[in-house]
């Protein structure tokens, strides 16, 4: 019997709801997700670092649709499995992710010393909880994922305007690319390695300069979007919630209702606390919180005397001075105002 002759499959589960808060670097996926940690049973975010891995090696058709399908269900249930014990639970006090800047960390120190493994499925059973993982770049892959937990996963894309992710993008491919802490699946192109999103574009990538990559970047996650998103709508695409980042952080009522109805969930009092941190809803969408790790991404203070337009113009800027060619300007203002059509009301600058 040949290796690839056995097909591989997982029918039962221990994860009975799952919501993926994925989007592009920059777009607020962090601002987002510990809002929907405070709310009722929903978990302490994870990185789904495993389950990227996973789909992106499908999507390059190095594994089988059965065995990626399979991972993703197996590593659901292992991560919730897990967690619920506070094994592989993050409790470096400066991360995000961590422990202590969940609105209920109490939960998670009180399990290290609770009965574990044989009794962890009858307390899943009876508590409900809800598996709560933040993903990269993802959507436009994710195929394994919606196969595989079908009605059980809520997939949340946030996404923004990509002048307001283009300085953290590009300050990206000018610290990780092919930087050994950057552990991510690359191609290889004429004895040379390029990040896996480059597949079928690497000659453009490797020609390119680092503003430039992230604008050509964005340009192709926006366009196997949309092809995704086609495959998906017969069977899954209703299990995909849009959120503008904007349109969120002024006005965010009915996003939240919505992601509450979508899980099975409500809003608690931490939720409230935990909205007021991210400072939304707000008034200026540039009016950020200064964390350590978003000024490093290249987050500043926005300029009170700036309108929403002077914000985004000082963005285009950034790529002007940074070397960014005709063509790449050329889409970056194509991709810009194809945003702005879709996801700015009318007035908004």
């Amino acid at each position: 019997m040949s290796y690839n002759s056995a097909k591989i499959i997982r029918k039962g589960y221990l994860a009975e709801k799952i919501i993926i808060v994925d989007g592009q670097p920059g777009c607020g996926k962090t601002m987002l997700s510990p809002i929907i940690s405070s709310m009722d049973r929903v978990e302490l975010i994870s990185y789904a670092f495993e389950i990227e891995f996973i789909c992106r090696l499908f999507y390059l058709n190095k594994i089988e649709k059965d065995a990626a399908v399979s991972m993703v269900r197996m590593l659901t249930d292992h991560k919730l499995y897990q967690t619920m014990m506070s094994r592989e639970t993050n409790f470096r006090y400066s991360d995000i992710s961590s422990v202590f800047k969940d609105p209920n960390p109490w939960r998670y120190f009180k399990r290290i010393f609770q009965e574990g493994d044989i009794s962890v499925p009858e307390k899943i059973k009876k508590n409900k909880p809800i598996l709560n993982l933040t993903t990269h770049d993802l959507l436009n892959m994710s195929l394994p994922i919606f196969e595989g937990l079908s009605d059980r996963v809520v997939f949340i894309e946030v996404i923004r305007h990509p002048l307001y992710m283009l300085i953290q993008q590009t300050l990206n491919f000018e610290r990780l690319l092919s930087n050994p802490r950057d552990i991510q699946v690359y191609i290889e192109h004429k004895g040379h390695e390029v990040p896996y999103f480059a597949y079928n574009w690497e000659e453009i990538f490797s020609s390119a300069n680092s503003v430039e990559r992230a604008i050509y970047a964005m340009q192709n996650y926006l366009q196997l979007k949309e092809k995704i998103k086609r495959e998906l709508e017969e069977r899954f695409l209703n299990k995909v919630i849009t959120i503008p980042f904007e349109k969120f952080v002024l006005e965010p009522s009915s996003y939240i209702n919505l992601i509450e109805s979508s899980i099975g969930t409500v809003s608690t009092d931490k939720t409230v606390k935990i909205m007021k941190k991210q400072k939304v809803p707000r008034k200026k969408i540039s009016d950020g919180i200064p964390l350590n790790i978003y000024k490093r991404c290249g987050w500043e203070p926005p300029d009170k005397s700036l309108t929403e337009k002077e914000e985004l113009n000082k963005r285009r800027e950034f790529a002007i001075h940074n070397n960014a060619g005709g063509k790449a300007l050329e889409i970056l203002d194509k991709i810009s105002s194809l945003y702005e059509s879709k996801y700015y009301n009318h007035g908004s600058f």
